[in-house]
């Protein structure tokens, strides 16, 4: 072969190779992500996601695209924001960190196929028919995070037994607020505690609500899971250092941060699982084969360091049985 020829022919490939990579893109399945808060506050869950997708045969960025979309904290937008990823035809809608992304991603389509992660039970809220027969376009992981608060009261009964006034924070956006501020009630009169409410639908009102606590006399803390919180979760965790409140929250990123206690199932594995569930689906399965899963990992995790500085003794049976203990 004459050298121009090879040139020739050498241009041309190399000219074709974005071509070829263009077509590659093309037709790569897009997941979309509908998020209630920001990425910043949901990078744990977000790289168990990826695990799963990993363990189910797909790479984001090289066998499979992912769009995502966040509502920082405004649970108005959760409705639009799905609309608008079924408008782009993703092959699956993944929703996490809130029932209210769940339910918008199933009020936006009926056969695009949708995978959620919720703490509240999927039954109760609408999403799907039954845990072993979703039935429809939804199937998902439910990681029991708004079941817990009668043993949570206990867990923090065990660490201050002397404290009968305990503050809850709810976000009233949140439509299961209503469920989780009953079931914080009826298990604290179980235990004989008082219970004093805090609403808050944004970060700007977290202080506020502190503030509120210290006037009525509250002596610890519990904080129900919601996505607000978890994205300000850094906040929350000082203003509870600053008021001395022992505080007991649902997942373990907050200990991670300096809070006192969590106990909870383990979200990041919970995450790993609709990872998985995705990429069944994108090789084929139905969401109404697949049964809702339920999280079975539980974990207690203990900050020390934190307990020390609130002056708390830490009970040496409550120790034993923590999955983990932060020095």
């Amino acid at each position: 072969m004459r050298r121009r020829e090879f040139l020739t022919l050498f241009g041309g490939a190399a000219g074709a190779w974005p071509l070829v990579v263009r077509a590659q893109q093309a037709t790569m399945p897009v997941i979309g992500f509908l998020g209630p808060a920001s990425a910043s506050g949901y990078e744990p869950q977000l790289n168990g996601f990826r695990q799963g997708l990993r363990e189910a045969g797909f790479v984001e960025g090289e066998t499979v695209a992912v769009e995502y979309r966040w509502a920082d904290n405004q649970l108005d937008r959760l409705p639009a924001l799905a609309e608008d990823l079924v408008r782009r035809r993703v092959a699956v809608l993944v929703t996490g960190g809130a029932t209210a992304a769940a339910l918008a991603a199933k009020s936006a389509t009926a056969t695009v196929p949708i995978v959620f992660a919720v703490g509240a039970d999927p039954v109760k809220f609408g999403l799907v028919a039954s845990l072993n027969r979703p039935g429809g376009n939804v199937t998902g992981v439910s990681f029991l995070a708004n079941a817990l608060v009668a043993k949570q009261l206990e867990l923090l009964r065990d660490l201050v037994p002397a404290v009968m006034v305990i503050g809850v924070l709810v976000n009233p956006s949140n439509p299961v607020s209503a469920s989780d501020t009953s079931e914080v009630e009826i298990a604290a009169r179980s235990l004989g505690q008082q219970v004093r409410i805090a609403h808050v639908g944004t970060e700007q009102e977290f202080d506020a609500a502190f503030e509120a606590f210290a006037a009525q006399g509250v002596g610890a803390l519990l904080i129900v899971p919601d996505a607000l919180f978890t994205n300000g979760r850094k906040r929350l965790v000082m203003l509870a250092g600053r008021h001395r409140l022992p505080t007991i929250y649902w997942t373990s990123e907050f200990v991670e941060a300096g809070g006192l206690v969590s106990y909870g199932t383990d979200q990041k594995d919970a995450y790993r699982q609709i990872g998985i569930y995705t990429g069944r689906i994108l090789k084929g399965e139905l969401p109404s084969d697949l049964p809702v899963m339920q999280s079975t990992k539980f974990e207690l995790v203990i900050n020390l360091k934190t307990a020390r500085e609130l002056g708390l003794t830490v009970p040496p049976a409550l120790l034993a049985t923590a999955n983990e203990v932060i020095e």
